[in-house]
């Protein structure tokens, strides 16, 4: 079973480094859902930068999320102390 996010952090180029509840964190290029109508939207910055975490699912409004499922398997293993000095992780709201 994936764990849930717990944090959620959006990088320039539509790129989010998400943690997980096991303490893993994850990068997660979402360049190439951008093309899908459901994700277009998310072509403006400023909403991409909303992203945030509501019940372990990373979601931006109420149409658009993303599973936790796809960011664990579909994103690259990143080191969460590789992100301490940039701006903080958006907790769970």
């Amino acid at each position: 079973m994936t764990p849930d996010v717990i944090q959620v952090r959006p990088l320039p180029g539509y790129v989010l480094v998400v943690q997980f509840a096991s303490g893993e964190c994850r990068r997660f290029d979402m360049r190439s859902l951008l093309r899908y109508p459901a994700f277009s939207a998310l072509q403006d910055e400023a909403l991409f930068r909303r992203a945030h975490v509501e019940h372990g699912t990373v979601v931006w409004t109420d149409e658009i999320d993303l599973s936790p499922d796809m960011l664990y398997l579909r994103g690259q293993p990143v080191d969460v102390a590789d992100f301490s000095i940039q701006e903080p992780l958006h907790p769970m709201g």
